[in-house]
């Protein structure tokens, strides 16, 4: 069946110093509105004790950009664009009331990292060649390396800059994506996440993670150097803060590609995969640098995205589920310490790896969840601040 999905395209843009300058500069002058925006907004809670709704908040801005010389440069960014970077505040603000994120700050103008434009400000053009691709953004063309075709309808266009200086391009796309119907739950899968290794089946097969963080750490412990021997504001600073960005991009790339090659070897072998919901929280708290290596947080939801494209079930046991301590022969329950590899049962006499015995357990507990229709939502399978991962 068609079901309708939201979808981002990313591009790479094609490099041009003197084109790319004006796109710099939107970004920087969408950094300035946000702090703008963020200090009327403190003052005015300051000396009233109120918040200034998005409306009234989106007149004052657009008064100040047009009819100000102060702030007219902010007319080099469009108005669809500002007016995005205040409903991104107020989205930041709401979450706040909620309790759900931190107040917001003042963020470094160097360092805000993209606008976006809606329905105006943009015109897709066709090209001559097939390796690249055209955007008319204001007045000026741009190229972009287009590696694969845009389906659906296109809803924005956010110009995004890395942390090394390079500028992307991702559109919002509608659009209907074909999920096979009817695929039936025979073959059950249980994994258990872990730090010695990435993941253990109910089978007892290890995924081991390659570590990359890890393999990198000579080349990054150099870039950082490299940047504090520089003066500040200095053009060799800036350079070499570029090479330990790239060195940090790399490693970012090279663990999204693993997850999803190994989320796809998962979704061949099984319609219906369960694993534990995990605490991020405490894992980092206790295991820092290691559990952010081995990135399972985006492995969740590449694994979720994934599976929902095939058609396949993806469930979570609830956090305080004890798999590790339950024998997965008898049922007996026995406390381990986390120096203890080895489970053994002292009723039934099993002998068995603490994360396949795990991984058994939480394969045992899907029929136990599915029957009581208690299938965790996307949203719940992480614990991080109470928030929900993004697809």
């Amino acid at each position: 069946m068609y079901v309708d999905v939201r979808r981002i395209y990313k591009f790479r843009m094609y490099r041009n110093d003197k084109r790319d300058g004006h796109l710099h500069q939107q970004i920087n002058v969408a950094g300035l509105v946000w702090n703008h925006a963020l200090a009327l907004q403190r003052r005015y809670y300051r000396l009233t004790g109120k918040y200034i709704g998005l409306g009234r908040l989106k007149k004052h801005i657009a008064k100040l950009r047009m009819k100000t010389q102060r702030y007219a440069f902010w007319k080099d960014l469009g108005s669809q664009a500002v007016q995005d970077v205040l409903e991104r505040l107020d989205k930041a603000y709401q979450r706040f009331f909620v309790k759900q994120s931190g107040l917001p700050r003042f963020k470094k103008v160097k360092k805000y990292r993209s606008f976006t434009l809606k329905q105006a400000g943009w015109k897709l053009l066709d090209s001559d060649d097939k390796r690249y691709g055209k955007i008319q953004i204001g007045k000026r063309e741009y190229k972009f390396v287009q590696h694969r075709q845009i389906n659906g309808v296109i809803k924005t266009v956010t110009v995004k800059r890395d942390s090394a200086g390079r500028l992307w391009l991702c559109f919002s796309v509608f659009e209907k994506l074909w999920i096979p119907e009817g695929v039936s739950a025979g073959e059950i899968g249980g994994f258990d996440f872990g730090l010695q290794t990435f993941l253990t089946d109910h089978t007892g097969h290890k995924y081991l993670s390659p570590e990359f963080f890890k393999q990198e750490l000579h080349r990054v412990k150099t870039h950082n150097r490299a940047v504090s021997r520089k003066v500040k504001g200095s053009n060799n600073r800036r350079k070499a803060g570029w090479m330990l960005a790239r060195t940090h991009i790399r490693v970012g790339d090279k663990r999204r590609d693993f997850h999803f090659q190994l989320a796809h070897d998962l979704c061949d072998k099984y319609d219906l995969l369960v694993f534990e919901t995990l605490n991020m929280d405490a894992m980092k708290r206790l295991w820092g640098r290691k559990v952010s290596d081995l990135g399972f947080a985006q492995f969740v939801k590449i694994v979720e995205w994934v599976a929902f494209k095939r058609g396949k079930r993806v469930i979570f046991l609830d956090r305080w589920t004890p798999t590790t301590q339950i024998c997965s022969n008898c049922g007996e329950r026995q406390k381990l310490d986390l120096k203890q590899r080895i489970f053994a049962c002292g009723h039934c006499g099993l002998v068995l790896d603490r994360d396949h015995n795990a991984a058994i357990n939480i394969r045992a507990g899907a029929s136990a969840h599915t029957a009581r229709g208690e299938v965790r939502l996307p949203s719940d399978s992480i614990a991080v601040d109470g928030r929900s991962p993004r697809l």
